[in-house]
C-alpha cells in the first residue's frame, strides 16, 4: 500500500498522549486492512521511541487479529470443518506469517507412510498399531505434559517441527491421520483426556440410537499411541469419581476440538502484559459456539 496524505497524517498522531485521540487514530488505521502492515513496519523501523514502537506493534497485532477472526468465521461457516486447517488458524494467532505448506507436506509424508502399510484385511486394532507405530516410533512424535508456560506445544507447525506436542496437539495430528486414511476413529469427550475411540465401520453418530460405547472397539491415548480397553476407560472413570455417561463416548466435532484448543491456549497468557491475548483467544473460541 502506498503512502497517502491521510496515512501520513494518521501516523503523526500515533504518539498522541490523549487516549481518545489515539483510539480514534488507531481505529482509522485498522480500517485500512492488513495491506497497511508494511507501512507500519517501515514506521516501526524508523522510530526511536519504544512507546511508539509498542503502539505500532499493537496496531499490527490488531490487523492480524481482525484478519484471523474473519478466516475463523469463514472456517466455522464452511460445509466441512477441516481439522488441520482449523489447527493452523489457531497457530496463526501467535505466528501470523505462518506458511502452511511445510506442515501440509510433512503431514502428507506421514499419511503416505501409514497408507503403504495398511490393507483391507487388517483389523481395526492392527490399523491402530500401524498408525501409532509410524507416528510415535518411526516419526518419533513425543507426548509431553500440558505446560501453559510453553504455548508452542499447542501450535501444530511447532509440533511438526520439533516432533513434540501435548495431548491436544498430538490428538489433532492423530485425528487428521484417521480422517485422511478413512479410519472411523474420533476424539471423544473423556474428561481431562484426549482419547481416540475406534468405532465400528458402520457407526454414524448422527443416526445411532443406542449407547455409543456399544460401537467402540477400543481406545487410543493421543499422547503416546497406547491402546486402551473398555475396562481401562471404566477404571479411569472410577478413579476420578466421574459417572460414565453416554455423551462421553460420542465423537467431538472438529469445530469443538478447535474451540477446546483455543480455550487451552488462552491459559498460556495470564500475565498483565499479555492478558489481552487470553481475552482475544477466548473471543475466538466463543465464535465457534453452536
Amino acid at each position: 500500500m502506498q503512502q497517502t496524505k491521510e496515512l501520513n497524517a494518521l501516523f503523526t498522531l500515533i504518539d498522541d498522549p490523549d487516549q481518545e485521540v489515539y483510539t480514534t487514530v488507531s481505529d482509522k488505521i485498522v480500517e485500512f486492512g492488513k495491506g497497511i502492515i508494511p507501512n507500519l513496519e517501515n514506521l516501526w523501523e524508523n522510530t526511536l521511541s519504544e512507546s511508539i514502537q509498542e503502539r505500532i506493534e499493537l496496531l499490527i497485532h490488531r490487523l492480524h487479529y481482525t484478519d484471523l477472526t474473519n478466516d475463523l468465521i469463514e472456517w466455522r461457516d464452511s460445509a466441512y470443518h477441516d481439522l488441520l486447517f482449523g489447527a493452523l488458524l489457531v497457530a496463526k494467532y501467535q505466528y501470523p506469517d505462518l506458511h502452511s505448506t511445510p506442515v501440509l507436506q510433512e503431514i502428507e509424508k506421514i499419511r503416505r507412510n501409514v497408507w503403504l502399510e495398511l490393507n483391507s484385511f487388517l483389523t481395526p486394532l492392527e490399523q491402530a498399531n500401524v498408525l501409532s507405530s509410524i507416528l510415535y516410533n518411526y516419526y518419533n512424535l513425543k507426548g509431553v505434559e500440558v505446560n501453559y508456560n510453553n504455548p508452542d506445544d499447542f501450535f501444530i507447525q511447532k509440533v511438526v517441527e520439533t516432533k513434540k506436542g501435548n495431548a491436544i496437539s498430538n490428538g489433532i495430528i492423530y485425528q487428521v491421520m484417521c480422517d485422511l486414511l478413512d479410519i472411523n476413529a474420533k476424539i471423544i469427550n473423556i474428561p481431562k483426556q484426549v482419547i481416540i475411540a475406534f468405532y465400528h465401520s458402520d457407526y454414524d453418530a448422527a443416526n445411532h440410537k443406542g449407547h455409543p460405547q456399544e460401537k467402540i472397539h477400543f481406545y487410543v491415548d493421543a499422547v503416546n499411541g497406547h491402546a486402551y480397553s473398555h475396562n481401562d476407560i471404566e477404571a479411569y472413570f472410577k478413579r476420578v469419581s466421574v459417572p460414565s455417561i453416554p455423551s462421553y463416548y460420542k465423537p467431538i466435532s472438529h469445530k469443538r476440538t478447535i474451540q477446546i484448543m483455543l480455550e487451552e491456549v488462552s491459559k498460556c497468557f495470564t500475565l498483565p502484559s499479555n492478558q489481552y491475548k487470553q481475552t482475544e483467544l477466548l473471543a475466538l473460541a466463543d465464535l465457534l459456539d453452536n
